[in-house]
């Protein structure tokens, strides 16, 4: 059972038991009446709970667009790489689809730190900043990093995670010790100092932050995850594995993880909105600032403006907040749903 097995099992296996379409005849006298009960089930149970719950419906609504942006304006700067001086509209691939070049200077008076407004729409939606330079605009260019990055760091401590704390959890003795050692290790400092102090040292540039993050992620979820093991591998189905000649790798692959992945996914959506302020955090104090606009060092460039142009530093603040939020709403709502305390 691999990788495929496991996702496959989460889109699958419901939060609660599948009720499959059961028919009951109940014969009062002459009259029979016949009752149905509706299977909900795997991915439509998650989509029809997000449709009738307004928070969780917003969340859903904040993060589609944010995914589908990122992964759209990925996508035409990718373009722009591999094609450098070709057009759509008549801009370069990398900004055609925004209101204005991000890069581009102009100082005119009627550009530089103009206030949010309904002028040259959508340019000056978010104000300008000192360049002349549109603040949407930007923001909108540094998406894709915004979304490669809880992606990316999420997804590698997951998978460090999920090995590591289940050996640890299943086998116990020696490797258990050695691998909570380990791990208490990278716990024993707060993960931001531990990733600026990973991210100075690589360099700067967005590849180092994303390798610092990755690098002091995992611990949560490897204590998580053994956790979960040592309950797990007390279960009766685990036990008859081991009794019909299952070796621990085939029982750890078979069994233990795809039956600890239910409970920590209202955790991953948290986690996705944590990492997105981890990285508004380090790019805001300058740690990994390239020329490549960021979410946090927009805000940040905005600070000697403060607060007669407080549009500059404010509004990248309100939209990496907005998106947060975002998660925390899918989050919550997915922890409620699986921790029982809320039913559909």
């Amino acid at each position: 059972m691999g990788l495929q097995s496991i996702i496959e099992h989460v889109m699958r296996r419901p939060i609660r038991p599948v009720q499959a379409t059961v028919t009951t005849e109940v014969t009062t006298g002459a009259a029979t009446e016949t009752k149905e009960r509706v299977a909900t089930a795997g991915w439509r149970f998650y989509l029809g709970f997000f449709m009738k719950d307004k928070p969780a419906f917003i969340g859903l609504i904040i993060i589609a667009v944010f995914l589908v942006w990122g992964a759209l304006e990925a996508f035409m700067q990718e373009l722009q790489a591999i094609y450098p001086f070709g057009t759509l509209f008549g801009q370069p691939y990398g900004w055609a689809l925004l209101p204005s070049n991000p890069f581009a200077l102009n100082f005119a008076p009627n550009y530089v730190l103009q206030p949010p407004s309904f002028a040259h729409f959508p340019n000056f939606l978010f104000g300008t900043n000192s360049d002349g330079q549109s603040i949407l605009a930007r923001l909108m260019y540094a998406t894709p990093h915004d979304v490669e990055a809880p992606i990316v760091v999420v997804g590698s401590a997951l998978i460090i995670g999920m090995f590591l704390g289940t050996a640890a959890g299943y086998l116990g003795g020696w490797v258990d010790e050695a691998i909570m050692r380990f791990t208490d290790a990278f716990l024993a400092l707060p993960a931001l100092i531990l990733a600026i102090a990973v991210g100075v040292l690589l360099g700067g540039g967005f590849t180092s932050v994303l390798i610092a993050l990755m690098i002091v992620w995992w611990p949560t979820y490897a204590r998580f995850f053994r956790a979960q093991a040592l309950t797990i591998r007390e279960r009766g189905y685990v036990e008859s594995s081991k009794l019909s000649g299952a070796g621990s790798f085939r029982v750890l692959i078979k069994h233990i993880i795809p039956n600890s992945v239910d409970p920590i996914i209202a955790y991953v959506t948290l986690d996705l909105g944590t990492v997105i302020l981890f990285l508004a955090a380090l790019a805001f104090i300058g740690v990994g600032v390239s020329l490549y606009p960021e979410w946090g060092s927009e805000s940040n460039f905005g600070l000697d403006q403060f607060p007669t142009y407080w549009w500059w530093s404010i509004i990248p603040g309100v939209v990496i907040g907005v998106v947060v939020v975002g998660f925390t709403l899918i989050g919550d709502r997915l922890q409620d749903l699986i921790s029982g305390r809320m039913t559909y």
